[in-house]
């Protein structure tokens, strides 16, 4: 059945893609501003590094940062010869589809409204030749809006991971974002703490910057997995302004050992 507004042929394109992805993880947030591309982007780069053939479709129609953070900033979609789209091949031989090589020039605005974002996602799901994938890793849009909503209801995802920051501005966002997958029954397959603490380069010792742990209670209170929680870390600033993700650049930092552990927490639940 199509989803709703979708023309029937468009949706028969869109499952004909889907039914050669096994795993489908849909990375989103309550908010903007909470590191969210970074961990869709870390734990792709995480998974093709345990061997699975990765997809990353970059669908933060706005604020498409991970060709950027992946290093392929520069690169450009192709086309095959029946006339699909093919993805940028990037590090680690994930496979990258992102608004941002549909733009003139990396400083210009998407000014769009609903109708063309609604064409461009169902292009990028119906249109592309993905081939076969183990996962697709799709970076939504943050909050509850138009576009999560129609990649929530295109794409039958196998999990779905959100991210959050430790202060109570952002749980409350959280607390939504995660009422929004149980309302489209979506399988939530746990909560990622990004930014809590930072280590003092000097003592050692932590400070809460964001504070800290307020990601794990409200898991507990919405009845959600707390996957982890991943302390503050310039390298991760610099890492992902080079194009070289934390988890393959830095594999022995802190953040990079929680997000190797958030990414075995998604294999744990992935379809052979």
């Amino acid at each position: 059945m199509a989803a709703p507004g979708i023309d029937p042929k468009e949706q028969a394109k869109i499952d004909e893609t889907l039914g050669r992805i096994r795993n489908r993880l849909l990375v989103f947030s309550g908010k903007g501003g909470v590191g969210k591309s970074t961990v869709a982007v870390n734990v792709a780069v995480g998974l093709a590094l345990k061997g699975r053939r990765v997809g990353m479709l970059d669908v933060d129609i706005h604020g498409p940062n991970v060709a950027k953070m992946l290093g392929a900033e520069g690169e450009s979609l192709g086309m095959t010869p029946g006339e699909k789209i093919r993805p940028v091949e990037v590090a680690h031989g994930i496979k990258l589809v992102s608004m941002a090589y549909l733009l003139e020039g990396k400083d210009l605005p998407v000014v769009w409204r609903g109708p063309m974002k609604m064409r461009v996602i169902q292009q990028f799901l119906g249109d592309v030749d993905w081939g076969e994938l183990d996962w697709l890793v799709i970076d939504s849009p943050p909050g509850t809006g138009d576009e999560p909503l129609t990649v929530a209801q295109l794409i039958p995802a196998t999990a779905a991971l959100v991210v959050t920051t430790p202060q109570e501005v952002a749980l409350m966002d959280t607390r939504r974002a995660v009422k929004f997958a149980e309302m489209l029954k979506l399988r939530v397959l746990g909560v990622v703490e990004n930014m809590s603490g930072l280590a003092c380069p000097h003592c050692g010792k932590e400070i809460e910057l964001f504070k800290s742990g307020g990601g794990g209670a409200m898991a507990r209170e919405m009845l959600v997995p707390l996957l982890g929680r991943v302390p503050i870390d310039p390298a991760m600033v610099g890492s992902g302004d080079e194009g070289l993700p934390l988890i393959s650049a830095h594999p022995d930092s802190p953040a990079s050992k929680v997000l190797l552990e958030v990414v075995e927490r998604v294999i744990e639940a992935e379809v052979k």
